[in-house]
């Protein structure tokens, strides 16, 4: 197959693979002159297929290959340093705790909404309406 008509074949099939009826399979391959061309008709990779022993062997396209390349190296990685921290007893970093100054000061905040919650909820018992602190009630017009 010639250079020039490669990306002819990528359009052809492309166009082929959007015209695809329900019901067909996730792959489309199409005959080209030096083998097949494998469309994924979900992704849209493209794979370069030819037989070999009587079967179908498919390779990807060279910038699909670094691309995956490159992302099993940063796995590789990944998990080389996550055995290694397992290995040596170390996990995730572990948040601290609040100091006790934290906690009062939480704990005073929580006690000062309790207060103003059942002194609100004791007045709507009561039949009162609280105005919140430092409005004056509306009066009622008649």
């Amino acid at each position: 197959m010639r250079i020039r008509s490669l990306p002819l074949v990528f359009v052809a099939v492309l166009l082929a693979g959007s015209a695809q009826a329900e019901g067909e399979g996730r792959y489309r391959m199409d005959k080209t002159d030096s083998g097949f061309v494998r469309l994924d008709t979900v992704s849209g990779e493209v794979s370069l297929c030819r037989e070999q022993d009587g079967q179908i062997v498919c390779r990807m396209a060279a910038d699909e290959r670094a691309a995956f390349e490159k992302e099993l190296d940063l796995l590789t990685k990944r998990v080389e340093a996550l055995e290694k921290g397992g290995a040596t007893g170390q996990t995730a970093v572990k948040p601290s705790l609040p100091t006790d100054e934290e906690i009062d000061r939480t704990m005073s905040i929580m006690e000062k909404m309790m207060q103003r919650f059942m002194g609100i909820v004791k007045n709507l018992e009561d039949g009162e309406e609280e105005t919140a602190p430092g409005t004056d009630a509306i009066p009622e017009k008649t």
